[in-house]
């Protein structure tokens, strides 16, 4: 296995485990925090895409977007759940 895609999933985790945080105080558990970082990134970045701005701060940049577009995510998931 390639470093890089080791490093994206731990990423991933961390940053799914950070929006749990936010959100609903705790982690959700490996795998949906898994999930929940890897869509949150993929969220944050298109939205970003999308309105033609470009995150500086390299690594810190990258993991604020995601962890924005996965507490986003987190929020929307719960109001749909509570209807």
């Amino acid at each position: 296995m390639h470093l890089h895609f080791i490093l994206q999933i731990l990423c991933g985790i961390l940053v799914g485990w950070l929006a749990g945080i936010v959100v609903q105080g705790r982690g959700l558990g490996l795998l949906p925090d898994l999930i929940i970082g890897v869509l949150g990134a993929v969220l944050g970045g298109t939205f970003l895409s999308v309105l033609h701005i470009q995150m500086a701060g390299g690594i810190w940049g990258d993991l604020a977007v995601s962890v924005g577009g996965a507490v986003v995510l987190l929020i929307v998931i719960r109001m749909i759940k509570s209807n």
